[in-house]
C-alpha cells in the first residue's frame, strides 16, 4: 500500500483535519472558559469539566498534526513544513497560511508552558494560557480565509455555531466573573 501524492486523497485529509480541528479548537477552549469560571453543578462536577478540556486539548494536537502532515505531503500545493511553524515563509496564499502558522505557534507556546506548569507557578501560567484567547480567533480566520470549503452552506454553519458557542460562553464567563 503507497500513500498517492498526486490524487485528491490528500486535499480531501487536509480539508477534513483543519474541519476536525477547527471543531475540537473550539471544543478545547469552551472547556476551557468553563475552568476559568469553575462552572460546576450536581450532575457536573468540575473535575469533569477539567478532564475534557485535556482530552479534547490532546486530540486538537494530534489532528493539527494530521493536518499540517497531510498538508506538506500533497504535492498539489507546495507548502513546506517550514511554513506551518513561520509565517510568511509560504509564498502560497501568504497572509492566510501565516494566520495558521501564528495560530500553531501559539498552541505550541500553550502547550509548553502546560507542560512546564509546576515551574512556572499556577499565575504566571495563567497569564501565558491568555494565549488560548488569542490563537482561538487567529485560527478561525485562517481556515475561513484558506479553506476551499469556506463558502460551503454547511461549513459556515459550522463556524457560525463555533463562533457562537465561544461567544456566549465568554459572555456567561465574563458576566460570571462580574458577580463574584
Amino acid at each position: 500500500m503507497s500513500i498517492d501524492l498526486h490524487g485528491p486523497g490528500l486535499w480531501y485529509a487536509t480539508r477534513a483535519t483543519g474541519l476536525v480541528s477547527m471543531l475540537l479548537l473550539t471544543g478545547s477552549v469552551l472547556f476551557g472558559l468553563l475552568v476559568a469560571g469553575r462552572f460546576s453543578s450536581a450532575r457536573w462536577p468540575r473535575f469533569l469539566t477539567q478532564g475534557m478540556h485535556r482530552s479534547i486539548s490532546l486530540m486538537v494536537l494530534a489532528f493539527l498534526a494530521l493536518h499540517i502532515g497531510t498538508t506538506v505531503l500533497d504535492s498539489y500545493t507546495s507548502i513546506s513544513l517550514a511554513a506551518a511553524f513561520v509565517p510568511f515563509a509560504s509564498s502560497y496564499k501568504a497572509g492566510w497560511l501565516s494566520l495558521g502558522a501564528v495560530a500553531l505557534d501559539l498552541i505550541i507556546a500553550l502547550v509548553v508552558t502546560s507542560l512546564l506548569r509546576g515551574r512556572l507557578g499556577y499565575r504566571a501560567w495563567r497569564r501565558l494560557h491568555w494565549l488560548a484567547y488569542a490563537c482561538w480567533p487567529v485560527a478561525i480566520a485562517h481556515g475561513l480565509g484558506i479553506g476551499t470549503d469556506r463558502s460551503v452552506t454547511w461549513v459556515i454553519a459550522v463556524t457560525l455555531a463555533c463562533l457562537g458557542g465561544v461567544g456566549a460562553v465568554a459572555a456567561w464567563r465574563v458576566l460570571s466573573f462580574g458577580a463574584q
